[in-house]
Formats: C-alpha cells, sequence, structure tokens
C-alpha cells in the first residue's frame, strides 16, 4: 500500500514538473564542439512524429562538415518491408552554444523560415557518447547514441532528467 502511494506521488510530481518546466525556457548544453559531434548517430528512442512514421528500426543520422560552416544531413532508417530509405539536409547554427536549425526542404525554398526546424542539443556526454535533442516546444524528443544500443543505465538516467526539462519520457518509444 504504501509502495504505491509512492509511486503515485513519483508519477504527480513528476507530471508538475513536466508541466511547470514545459513553460520554461528550454536549457542547451554549454558547449557543442561541431567537429567532434559529427558522425554517425543511432537513434535510441524518439516521440512519435509524422516523418519517422515508416522507420521501424536501424535509424541513424549522419552530420558531415561542410565547407560554409553548415552541415550536411542524412537520415537513414528501415522500413517494414526491409529497404532503406533516407532523407537528405542541412543543418546551421543560429546562436552559441547548442542551438541549430535543420531542414529537409529543398536548397531554393532555404529563405522560407517555415522549412527550419529547431534542433537543439539539451544533453550531451561529456565524450560524445550519447546526445539528446529536442526543442522549445517540447513536440519533438531524440536520444542519440554513437553506438547502435545504449546501456539500460545510460537510458534510465536520461529518462529521469526529462522531466525537469519539460519533456514526458512516457512518450518515448525505443527503437528496436
Amino acid at each position: 500500500m504504501l509502495r504505491n502511494l509512492l509511486c503515485a506521488l513519483a508519477l504527480l510530481t513528476s507530471g508538475v514538473a513536466t508541466a511547470v518546466a514545459a513553460d520554461a525556457p528550454l536549457p542547451v548544453v554549454g558547449a557543442l564542439d561541431l567537429t567532434r559531434y559529427v558522425g554517425t548517430w543511432h537513434e535510441i528512442a524518439r516521440y512519435p512524429n509524422y516523418f519517422e512514421r515508416m522507420c521501424v528500426r536501424d535509424v541513424t543520422a549522419n552530420y558531415t562538415a561542410n565547407a560554409d560552416g553548415t552541415i550536411r544531413v542524412v537520415n537513414a532508417c528501415r522500413k517494414d518491408d526491409g529497404t532503406m530509405t533516407q532523407a537528405d539536409g542541412v543543418a546551421r547554427m543560429v546562436t552559441a552554444p547548442a542551438k541549430l536549425q535543420v531542414r529537409f526542404a529543398p536548397d531554393w525554398l532555404a529563405w522560407l523560415p517555415m522549412v527550419w526546424a529547431n534542433y537543439w542539443v539539451i544533453e550531451l556526454a561529456d565524450d560524445y557518447s550519447y546526445a539528446v535533442v529536442g526543442e522549445p516546444g517540447r513536440e519533438y524528443l531524440w536520444i542519440l547514441s554513437r553506438a547502435p544500443q545504449m546501456s539500460d543505465e545510460v537510458y534510465a538516467r536520461i529518462l529521469a532528467k526529462l522531466p525537469a526539462l519539460g519533456f514526458d519520457p512516457a512518450r518515448l518509444v525505443r527503437v528496436p
């Protein structure tokens, strides 16, 4: 009985923290070294979203530095029928230290503000082995890792931090 009461209290307080934090500005990491950030990332978990609806496993993001300071983005995943699909885009730093924007629209539409989406690094391992990416509206969230799998311990530590940032860990979907 006491255990159930404590669990209910913990859920209630995490919900309150999420509701309060969702209205607060979203903090980002203090420093982001783009030369260390580029490379391949594996999606460990995400909030469900429209543009990844066909992705069932093997979701990756590959970032490559461009000469003009932007980053080439290639997102790929395996669909239900076993085939791979990919989307090519570009990212740009909008404000230091870790606020980027990304677009997958054609270059000729780059001047339109609505084709750019916020991509904010809100958690980052010191060794760049994992990253958590979100946006200020708290509608999108990704947990990324350099390795295809993440230990349950690291994943649990990340989940524990999310309510204070205004994100609901229960919405996350793990990616096989």
